[in-house]
């Protein structure tokens, strides 16, 4: 990897991230209604939404409005939530925390089982191992992720067992118990789902990459299994994985409204729910953006890793 190669992509990022604003803001100016009409309510009068309105600046031609609003955003002033009447930046980062760590834990968990099992269906392509992993990952890809929260709250979330709460976060300051017991639901119930989904993809690089020329070299000089798997075979079978790992997490954090919403975790994308929910403008357009440049970040990282991953690609 080069330094313009970086410059570039970060260049990139930054006219991506300039055309999702305007987007974002155009979307949120077309909706019914203006923002002093959801301050002051529905039953206030045309002299009062007049006058809010022109205090907020909400009269100026909407590229005037555009203007201001990206000159707030980057110099650090996202605006005041119309349902809470607090800076939008410290509550979209807040959420995104809570999202980032149920992101990590997931793909945490999801790696660690994924990649395995993927590996072992593969070597045991047709025998028995490989069929039950081949059925316990199409059940999961088909059952959704509110089907999987409702199940596990209905089976796990009772009186008699008396272990996992039905939903709520805690922070790691509560202890570690009260912390990961609170996580473990969601979780799982987001791991479940990408589990399934990593373990075909790396079944299927895997398969491929087994039948390839230079595994079977490596095959042939004599090396161990463990090492033609591991360190010729399942490098270059992660090269596909690493790219539906980053777009996993984008999805993560900011796709997991229902997830976040059946066990009431106070994470980015429920965060999104309750700001669409409430007409909530400013609330909306920042977490909107902060989730677009998450993937935006994703994206690049799984590109760098690619590099490291297969030392032929460069990037120039």
């Amino acid at each position: 990897m080069t330094l313009s190669y970086l410059v570039r992509r970060l260049g990139s990022i930054v006219v991506t991230m300039l055309l999702v604003s305007f987007v974002v803001f155009a979307i949120t100016q077309i909706l019914p209604g203006n923002a002093a009409t959801m301050i002051l309510g529905e039953f206030a009068t045309a002299e009062a939404i007049e006058n809010l309105s022109r205090q907020l600046g909400l009269d100026a031609p909407w590229y005037v409005q555009y203007l201001r609003w990206l000159g707030g955003v980057m110099s650090g002033d996202w605006g005041m939530s119309m349902t809470l009447s607090r800076p939008v930046l410290p509550e979209v980062l807040a959420a995104l925390g809570r999202s980032g760590v149920l992101a990590g834990l997931s793909l945490a968990v999801v790696t660690a089982i994924a990649v395995p099992l993927g590996v072992w269906a593969a070597v045991r392509q047709g025998r028995p191992a490989d069929m039950a992993i081949g059925g316990f990952s199409y059940l999961g890809i088909s059952l959704p992720e509110f089907v999987t929260a409702t199940l596990l709250l209905v089976f796990l979330v009772r009186p008699e067992i008396g272990i996992f709460p039905a939903g709520g976060y805690q922070p790691l300051a509560a202890g570690l118990g009260t912390f990961l017991i609170h996580l473990a639901l969601p979780v799982t119930a987001l791991a479940i789902v990408l589990t399934a989904h990593i373990v075909r993809q790396t079944r299927s690089e895997m398969v491929d990459v087994l039948q390839a020329e230079f595994v079977r070299t490596a095959t042939l000089k004599g090396l161990p299994r463990r090492t033609v798997l591991f360190k010729h075979a399942l490098r270059n079978a992660l090269l596909p994985t690493v790219t539906v790992l980053a777009l996993d997490v984008g999805y993560l954090i900011g796709g997991v409204l229902v997830v976040e919403d059946i066990f009431a975790y106070p994470g980015l994308g429920r965060l999104l729910m309750f700001a669409m929910q409430n007409r909530d403008l400013p609330m909306l357009q920042a977490g909107t953006l902060v989730m677009a440049a998450v993937y935006a970040m994703t994206n690049l990282a799984s590109d760098l890793v690619y590099g490291v991953l297969d030392r032929r690609i460069q990037h120039a």
